[in-house]
């Protein structure tokens, strides 16, 4: 298992600011309406997507983890219900034994509910839904997010290549990308960003895989590289949101790294700007950056 000591915001933001460049967005299990969906906005089912073809009717992923020594499942409180997890993603249980389906549930929203706050014990509660459903792409996944959040960057990266499989579409591949990096593989993280699947992003996706790639590149420490990848497609200062204040900021960051201190302040400010709901610590930096530099 993966190193769980590293830090995630790695590359050209700094987590203990709360810079936010060198992770993807807060990516969650899907336990609500609002989380992107992963697989390409596929709409994923449950079932052996090889069908029954041994005379058990088991798969080889079924024998395995009936090999596979039994994980004491953590307690779940009696006011968490199936009915917490969104219908868009409990419908995608619905292959399993009712009683099944609804413990899974369970778990699924318990490790949405504790990922900010105990990733660790989030992660036990997506393991033991991963060990009563482990063939449906949308527990996989949770698991993968739930992993990388814990640090587990080699069970995270396995996991999300496991729901992509059974899903199909790009995946969170600027997940995948961050856990490659993680793993001290910047170059794989910079590979993935040259993929097909990459191409196939939506404009936020690709931000994000973009502010990956650029920490990937500082990990190589080329900072001059970051900034080129950050400026293709060109930056626009008069957009808004949680992307774009993110991905100003990840520009600022590694303008500074390459010694261009007055165009960071510049972005600093524009990411600032464009940060309407106050994620980033932008304005902090612009102070600190000036007062560096005096």
């Amino acid at each position: 298992m993966a190193n769980g000591s590293g830090d995630a915001n790695r590359g050209s933001g700094d987590s203990r600011r709360g810079g936010p460049a060198g992770r993807p967005a807060n990516h969650r299990p899907r336990t609500d309406a609002g989380a992107s969906r992963g697989a390409g906005g596929a709409d994923r089912r449950g079932g052996d997507p090889r069908g029954g073809q041994r005379r058990d009717d088991r798969g080889p992923q079924d024998r395995a983890e009936r090999r596979t020594p039994k994980i004491i499942e953590p307690p779940i409180p009696e006011d968490v219900v199936p009915t917490d997890l969104d219908p868009t993603v409990r419908r995608d249980l619905l292959g399993l034994e009712r009683q099944n389906a609804d413990e899974v549930a369970r778990h699924l929203a318990m490790a949405g509910n504790l990922v900010d706050e105990d990733p660790v014990l989030a992660l036990q509660h997506a393991r033991s839904a991963r060990q009563r459903a482990g063939r449906i792409a949308i527990v996989r996944e949770a698991v993968g997010i739930t992993a990388y959040h814990a640090g587990e960057w080699a069970e995270a990266l396995s996991e999300l290549r496991a729901a992509r499989r059974m899903g199909g579409g790009p995946g969170l591949i600027a997940v995948m990308a961050d856990c490659e990096r993680g793993l001290g593989r910047p170059e794989r993280a910079i590979e993935l960003g040259r993929s097909d699947e990459a191409r196939a992003l939506d404009e936020e996706q690709a931000i994000e895989l973009r502010i990956v790639i650029a920490g990937a590149r500082m990990d190589l420490g080329q900072a001059e590289a970051a900034v080129v990848t950050l400026q293709s497609p060109p930056l626009d200062p008069g957009k808004t949101g949680s992307a774009h204040a993110r991905l100003f900021y990840a520009y600022a960051d590694a303008l500074l790294a390459a010694d261009r201190t007055k165009d960071a302040i510049t972005w600093f400010l524009n990411s600032a700007a464009a940060d309407v709901d106050g994620e980033t610590d932008a304005e902090e930096r612009v102070a600190e950056v000036g007062s560096d530099g005096e």
